[in-house]
């Protein structure tokens, strides 16, 4: 398969560290975080990405060039200003022919089976499949729940609160490129209008290793581990 990865976003939660590297580079131990996203890529099938590129886009281009280095095939796509994640990827349309394609963050970690996913998508068909993250958040008090006449049938001691988070990875239809406009996100405008026009769209459910480092104390912890696991696995 093929897959867009964007990449041109300014970064503005992980400031200051976003003020001269755009967040994709930013260093997990010895490696840009890209370069992780990238190799997940590759090891779940895709050879050819598309990187759609904007702030700072020259560090991203001069280290990847043209791919070799992580064994796929890269291209870009050059924004000029903030296009959104959706209109990003509006002058792409046709290089994909007939076949579905991914479209993910160049900034979130995972261990999403992509090609389980691609497989999900084929076989449910449709116009997008959007890889949902299960979580869990416990409530901090036990809970009475009430019936209609406000007797109390049953206590819960903190809950857990389930819910399924947005993982930013996309399997779309080619046909997506005709509800996409320029300056759109996904989640703000091109889902809803999907779900407006009755077209369909999957949830694939996945409880694999997922992190949007989001805030300088997330990349500061992420980064101690990830060096730290270097170190030891230099000693050994």
């Amino acid at each position: 398969m093929k897959a867009i990865v964007c990449c041109g976003g300014q970064g503005t939660r992980l400031r200051p560290y976003t003020y001269s590297i755009p967040k994709p580079m930013l260093p997990l131990g010895r490696k840009p975080i890209l370069e992780y996203v990238l190799r997940h890529l590759r090891a779940n099938g895709v050879s050819e990405v598309t990187l759609t590129v904007g702030y700072l886009k020259e560090q991203i281009i001069s280290h990847f060039g043209n791919g070799s280095a992580v064994g796929m095939k890269v291209a870009y796509s050059e924004e000029e200003g903030e296009l959104g994640t959706a209109g990003s990827i509006v002058g792409l349309a046709g290089k994909f022919g007939h076949e579905p394609f991914i479209v993910q963050m160049g900034d979130h970690l995972s261990r999403l089976n992509i090609k389980a996913m691609a497989e999900f998508h084929k076989k449910q068909g449709g116009m997008a499949t959007i890889a949902l993250k299960r979580t869990g958040v416990p409530l901090e008090y036990g809970i009475a729940k009430v019936n209609e006449k406000n007797r109390i049938t049953a206590f819960e001691e903190k809950p857990i609160v389930r819910n399924f988070v947005n993982s930013g990875v996309y399997i779309f239809s080619p046909d997506i490129f005709d509800y996409i406009k320029a300056g759109e996100d996904f989640a703000k405008n091109v889902f809803p209008r999907l779900l407006a026009q009755k077209q369909q769209i999957n949830s694939y459910i996945f409880d694999d290793y997922w992190l949007d480092i989001g805030r300088p104390a997330d990349y500061e912890k992420v980064n101690e581990m990830v060096t730290l696991m270097e170190m030891v696995g230099e000693k050994e």
